[in-house]
């Protein structure tokens, strides 16, 4: 492809606090690791997104971004934040690059699932923000009727389950963006379900890395993206790898 935008990805340095997730700390994946491991992918573009591990820090994202956008390259950020934030600091990291507010309803570290909807409705007035999800199945159906009335909203990994196929199709017909990502977290064959949610709302599918793929059982591999590119074929990939994400963040 001539440009991809990677809408998922985590950043990971030391020197930045980092919170214990179910005793488990990640090993540093600094913004260097991450462009000498995409370098043949012509990533230009894309998303770096708070981890559990990361709670509400954001100076890590800060310093990602500002070292990530030198070369001229467009990322922002989806951080994580308390719902007590006031105004004065959305519009701060809304000058900084920040675009979305993350809840991680499977690992915590993220403002509690209570808050989402008055949080979603908050950001996106305030500042145009979306809500992203990392959630599977029992939490999808619960939040099923929640999600149609949120102003804008994206889910994780393709839901990461199988059996939130159905559910999935259901919210991308009704406008929820979802992220072709994480596939070595999947219990199923991405490909396929990829290609119905596409069929459904060309619109609504966006590719990302996952990188560095903190506790997946297969970290992301090369060959996970060119077979995206076959089959999807060149038109729809160009959607999914470049256009949908670029006009969903807000990027030219």
């Amino acid at each position: 492809m001539e440009r991809v935008f990677d809408s998922h990805l985590h950043i990971i340095n030391s020197k930045y606090p980092l919170v214990a997730n179910n005793g488990y700390l990640p090993s540093d994946f600094f913004v260097s690791d991450y462009l000498k491991r995409v370098a043949a992918l012509n990533i230009q573009s894309g998303v770096v997104v708070s981890a559990s591990f990361q709670a509400f820090d954001q100076t890590y994202l800060m310093n990602a971004l500002s070292l990530l956008n030198k070369s001229g390259s467009e990322y922002v950020g989806v951080t994580q934040i308390s719902s007590v934030v006031s105004d004065q600091e959305l519009l701060a990291l809304h000058d900084h690059g920040v675009r979305a507010v993350r809840f991680n309803l499977r690992r915590g570290g993220s403002a509690a699932v209570s808050e989402l909807e008055f949080m979603a409705h908050r950001i996106h007035d305030l500042v145009g923000w979306h809500v992203e999800l990392y959630t599977g199945f029992e939490s999808l159906i619960s939040l099923k009727d929640t999600l149609t009335r949120l102003p804008s909203v994206c889910i994780d990994h393709l839901a990461l389950e199988k059996k939130s196929h159905h559910l999935l199709a259901h919210l991308v017909g009704s406008g929820v963006k979802v992220k072709a990502t994480g596939f070595g977290r999947l219990d199923f064959d991405p490909y396929s379900c990829i290609s119905h949610l596409y069929g459904i709302n060309p619109d609504a599918i966006m590719f990302g890395t996952d990188l560095p793929s903190t506790r997946a059982d297969t970290p992301f591999m090369d060959r996970h993206f060119y077979q995206l590119l076959d089959t999807l074929g060149a038109s729809a990939a160009q959607k999914v790898c470049w256009g949908n994400g670029r006009s969903f963040y807000g990027l030219s």
